[in-house]
């Protein structure tokens, strides 16, 4: 019998409240946001280890363990646990001879792994499988080596040697059961091959399963039913397009257009957007007429983009929130699918917050939970920053040498053509100077403490080697939002091309999901 997502991850009486993730570097989150840690890596460690091993652990234990005799072992231990207090809350259980985290209160990604390794890996669900190996952001606890600690350090090693081992024997699991499904099973034995980098037949097995997905999309995109491909000159989705009209409550001019017939498909607005000129193009035109195949897609321009007013003041998150409500209840849909790509997730991810009964599936593509300003290093902030004066300084000029900067962030592996019209879509659809507030509004989003209230069906992709969004913050969405499934994509690119395995995967995904 088939082991059920249900029956890897029993429900608890009581939802967890605390989230613990030890397989990379350990972090600690509760209600839906990261909660800070002690310096002390003493500290952080054994809130790690007590998560981890599942049951009372006595005090005289933990002091061997943790601190050296010349110390104050039961001083130090009381310092600590009064400090892991302020990160975990009512977990933390102790008593006189014991410490312990209660197991009902924590969610822990080393359980999920643990419980999808003792079941039968041929009998579980697929789904499941590619979650357990999405909770991958690094080495088991690969942050917290102790040295002068040997008794955990000797732990640490050999449960990291055993995640890495599960890791391995899920991957494979993965790629020999999705044999028939290459595009899905590259993307796991490409990082079974980065765990494996001498293994000259699983690199022949990447590259075999690389050829299939790539016939596939070939004959996908050659297929009588899909729109042809003319890298010249693209024509346009073989449907009519209806451009509309409708004002925010600020008065701003929105502008959305509906192609398709079927359920209705709402796609947030994204950052550089234009009705038309997207219409036309080698980027977005396999977007629109393969979402518009099935679905009745409504899809609109940001304020102070393409067809829309392009002179709105506001350009904060909660006015942009108010102008996806509009662009809802101006095309009169009552229930739908919404898609949020890139920076399209956070509002989309919002609006499903605050308006549960009309999202029937959210679909996340290339999004970030948080803004640049609240993620990454300091070294990436101020590479960031630093871009909103080229935006200003060079966006607007006839030399496309700055906007190419930005081009090769959001597909790097486009062609000659299709990177010429993205360096021009940047001139044509927004002013450098809405351009660069519209970036620096886009650095102060942050919507972590939304995910855990998400109550849509969700799906979530990501490319694995998206140079704009990195790959762990597409992960980190999927793992805050109650059971939302994940999907890597094999990919460099934010916005995925017509003729990539990627894409067709991608598009595979939302029929399957939306049904």
């Amino acid at each position: 019998m088939a082991t059920t997502t249900a029956e890897l991850v029993a429900e608890p009486d009581l939802a967890p409240t605390v989230e613990i993730r030890v397989l990379g570097g350990l972090s600690v989150s509760r209600g839906g946001a990261e909660a800070p840690l002690p310096a002390s890596r003493k500290t952080r460690a054994l809130v790690a280890y007590l998560a981890v091993v599942e049951r009372p652990q006595r005090r005289e234990r933990l002091c061997e363990m943790f601190w050296e005799i010349p110390d104050d072992p039961r001083a130090a231990l009381r310092w600590s646990l009064s400090r892991l207090r302020h990160a975990v809350g009512d977990a933390l259980e102790t008593s006189r001879d014991t410490v312990a985290l209660r197991r009902e209160a924590i969610a822990l990604d080393y359980d999920r792994l643990r419980k999808a390794l003792a079941a039968d890996l041929a009998t579980v669900d697929i789904d499941e499988l590619e979650a357990v190996a999405g909770l991958f952001r690094g080495p088991f606890l690969d942050d917290l080596s102790l040295p002068r600690c040997p008794d955990f350090e000797a732990w640490r090693t050999a449960h990291a040697n055993e995640a890495e081992l599960g890791q391995i024997r899920i991957l494979r699991a993965l790629v020999d059961r999705l044999a028939d499904d290459p595009a899905r099973a590259l993307v796991h034995a490409r990082a079974l091959e980065l765990m494996n980098p001498g293994d000259s037949a699983l690199a022949a097995e990447v590259k075999e399963l690389s050829a299939r997905s790539r016939q596939n999309a070939l004959a996908q995109t050659t297929a009588p039913s899909a729109p042809a491909v003319e890298p010249a000159k693209p024509a346009p989705p073989p449907m009519p397009q209806e451009i509309r009209y409708c004002r925010a409550a600020d008065g701003t001019q929105l502008a959305y257009a509906i192609t398709g017939e079927g359920y209705p498909l709402l796609k947030c607005a994204n950052w550089m957007s234009d009705l038309q000129y997207d219409w036309d193009s080698s980027v977005w035109r396999h977007w629109i007429a393969s979402l518009s195949e099935r679905n009745r897609l409504v899809r609109y321009d940001q304020r102070c983009n393409g067809l829309s007013d392009r002179d709105a003041e506001d350009l904060s998150f909660d006015a942009q929130l108010n102008d996806l409500e509009t662009v809802a209840d101006a095309a009169r849909l009552e229930r739908f699918a919404l898609l949020g790509i890139s920076s399209g997730a956070a509002l989309s991810i919002a609006y499903a917050v605050r308006h549960p009964e009309r999202v029937s599936h959210l679909i996340l593509y290339g999004g970030r939970p948080r803004g640049w300003k609240h993620s990454g290093t300091p070294v990436d902030q101020a590479r960031r920053a630093a871009m909103v004066t080229l935006i200003r300084a060079g966006w607007g000029q006839d030399n496309p040498a700055f906007r190419q900067m930005f081009t090769s962030l959001f597909i790097p592996d486009a062609t000659p053509e299709q990177t010429d019209w993205y360096n021009e879509l940047q001139r044509r659809t927004v002013s450098p100077e809405n351009a660069a507030r519209l970036h620096e509004h886009s650095g102060d989003t942050e919507v972590t403490h939304l995910l855990e209230k998400v109550a849509t069906p969700t799906l979530v992709l990501h490319s694995v080697g998206d140079a704009l969004v990195p790959f762990d913050l597409g992960r980190e969405l999927a793992i805050g939002i109650p059971d939302a499934r994940f999907v890597a994509l094999d990919s460099r690119n934010h916005i995925l091309l017509a003729d990539e395995p990627a894409f067709q995967r991608f598009l595979d995904e939302l029929r399957r999901f939306v049904g």
